[in-house]
C-alpha cells in the first residue's frame, strides 16, 4: 500500500465529516453512543478502554471498516477510528459512505496493526483525531 493511497484514504474521510447530522453528532459526543452502537469489548475479548485508543464502540453492521468511536475516560469522544483490512486495500476494494462524527478534526493518524481480536487479519487504524496530541497523550494509560 503506498503512502498516497493512505493518504488519499485519510482525505475522503475527513472531508466526510462535514455529511454528518448535527441531532447524530450531539448525541455520539458523550459515552456511550446512541443505538445500533456497541461497546467494543461487549463483542470481543478486548479491555474496556484501550491505552493509546480509550473506550471504543461500533456499529456493528459496519465492521471491520468502523466507524469505531473512541472515548477518554470521561465519556468525551476524542476519535473515530475506520481499521481498513490491508487485503482490501491491495484488493483496490473502495469504501463509500462510511460514517462519521461531525467533529472538527485536530489531525489523523494511519497506523499500521498486524491483527487484534474482532479485526485478526492485518489492517491500517486510520484515526481522526478531535483533539490535540497532548489530549491524545493522555490516553496512553
Amino acid at each position: 500500500m503506498n503512502r498516497f493511497a493512505l493518504a488519499a484514504v485519510a482525505g475522503a474521510l475527513g472531508a466526510g465529516l462535514l455529511l454528518g447530522s448535527p441531532d447524530t453528532a450531539l448525541a455520539q459526543r458523550k459515552a456511550p453512543p446512541p443505538a445500533p452502537f456497541k461497546k467494543v469489548s461487549s463483542l470481543v475479548a478486548l479491555p474496556d478502554f484501550l491505552p493509546g485508543l480509550g473506550t471504543l464502540y461500533v456499529n456493528p453492521a459496519t465492521l471491520p471498516a468502523g466507524p469505531f468511536l473512541a472515548y477518554d475516560h470521561q465519556g468525551h469522544l476524542v476519535s473515530s477510528i475506520y481499521m481498513i483490512p490491508l487485503s482490501d486495500m491491495n484488493a483496490h476494494k473502495d469504501f463509500a459512505d462510511l460514517g462519521v462524527a461531525h467533529e472538527r478534526v485536530n489531525h489523523v493518524d494511519v497506523v499500521f496493526n498486524a491483527g487484534h481480536p474482532g479485526v485478526p487479519e492485518p489492517h491500517y487504524h486510520i484515526i481522526l483525531w478531535y483533539v490535540s496530541r497532548a489530549r491524545q497523550a493522555e490516553l496512553a494509560h
